[in-house]
Formats: structure tokens, C-alpha cells, sequence
């Protein structure tokens, strides 16, 4: 846990008081870390893999927010605000996470003007990013969006589901609806960038999929 502390500069802005009630705790792919709307009694430094940050508005619609790597917390609004937990979050890739709960950080850190400064600055990173990640499902092509997707999901060159209810998770996940990622995927394979059957997406130009996003704004 040192090590990763000062692998992600945690090191130096943590109370070393609070050290002794971290934990690490590993996630597979795939595997829901923290959802939506539970109560939240932990915060979470993300120090190895991806996650993938949704939320899902009062009307039922959701939203992919963000991909997110080293070093990330997960928690920290909640902790300030003691709400449940704003967002759903998931493991894209195996993930490792230091973990520690409220009511020990809050022993140990309520008054240390370094960690309390450190808190701070992420939180204010944060909110920006969320204002970065709205303006872009609002205003970039489905095509720019579904590729900054794909290339986000694959950071290991891996292959994403190709069901019906996988492509409606992903259509609702970039704010658009199932026809029209099926078209954009169409086009994808047509023009050489994407390999896909009844039950997978292959990513098999990783290059000319990344000149058609631009850049991945969901990271």
C-alpha cells in the first residue's frame, strides 16, 4: 500500500495517523465498485486499472460521465456532503483501490490543512471535468462519441458485447438511441475500423479509430 501511495502522491498529502486503516481491495472486470443512490460510508483512491463513471438522471436516462485511471477518489463529494453516492461507477479493466472509511479518515484528517487542501483541489477537478463530459454528449457527433467509447472500453485490446441489450446498454450510455449506433457501427466495419458479429466488437484499427475521436474526451 506504501508503494502505491507514493507511486500516486498520496504519500505526502494523507494524514500517516490514517495509514493503518487503509485496506487494498481489487476488482474484476466488469464488477460494480459503487452504485448510484447507496449510501456511501467509504472513500476510494483509485491506484491501478480504469473504471467507468454513469449516472443516471431522474427520468431514467443514463449517461457514461467519464473513464477514469490513477489516481482518482471515489467518494470524496460524499464524504464533504455525507450523501449517497452521486454516480455509479465500474471496473473497465482489473482495478486495485485504497480504501478507507469515512468515519476513520474524518479521526484522523479533519483538521490536517494538507489533505483538507489536497480534497479541495480534486473536488474543484472534478466538478470541471463533469461540466467537460455534459458539453461533450451534447454537442459531438454520435460518431466521434461512440468511437471515443469504443476506445475507452478497450484499453487492452479487448472485445465489447454486440447483443442487443449490449448496443441498447451503449446507445443509452452515449445519450443517443439503438439505430443509430447500430448504423454508426455499420459504417465502422465497412470502413475497416471495428470486426463484428452477433455477439462481439473487435477494435482492429486502433489508429483511424482514434483520428475519428479526435481524442477520447470521456477520459
Amino acid at each position: 500500500m506504501e508503494q502505491f501511495m507514493r507511486q500516486v502522491g498520496l504519500y505526502e498529502v494523507l494524514p500517516r495517523a490514517a495509514w493503518s486503516d487503509l485496506t487494498l481491495v481489487r476488482y474484476e472486470p466488469g464488477a460494480t465498485i459503487c452504485t448510484q443512490g447507496d449510501p456511501a460510508r467509504v472513500l476510494r483512491f483509485l491506484v491501478n486499472g480504469k473504471i467507468r463513471v454513469s449516472h443516471t438522471s431522474a427520468a431514467g436516462k443514463r449517461l457514461v460521465l467519464s473513464f477514469k485511471q490513477p489516481l482518482d477518489l471515489i467518494g470524496d463529494i460524499e464524504y464533504v456532503q455525507r450523501t449517497p453516492y452521486l454516480n455509479t461507477v465500474e471496473a473497465v479493466t482489473t482495478v486495485e483501490m485504497l480504501v478507507i472509511r469515512f468515519d476513520d479518515l474524518a479521526r484522523h484528517a479533519a483538521d490536517d490543512v494538507a489533505w483538507l487542501h489536497y480534497l479541495l483541489e480534486e473536488i474543484t477537478r472534478k466538478f470541471e471535468r463533469k461540466s467537460q463530459s455534459m458539453s461533450f454528449n451534447l454537442f459531438y457527433p454520435v460518431d466521434v462519441r461512440l468511437a471515443s467509447y469504443l476506445l475507452s472500453m478497450t484499453p487492452e485490446m479487448k472485445t465489447l458485447g454486440s447483443t442487443v441489450d449490449e448496443l441498447t446498454d451503449i446507445a443509452d450510455l452515449i445519450g443517443t438511441s439503438y439505430r443509430h449506433v447500430n448504423r454508426t457501427l455499420k459504417r465502422f466495419v465497412e470502413d475497416g475500423l471495428i470486426e463484428r458479429d452477433r455477439r462481439s466488437i473487435t477494435v482492429v484499427d486502433r489508429e483511424r479509430l482514434i483520428d475519428v475521436a479526435g481524442e477520447s474526451i470521456y477520459e
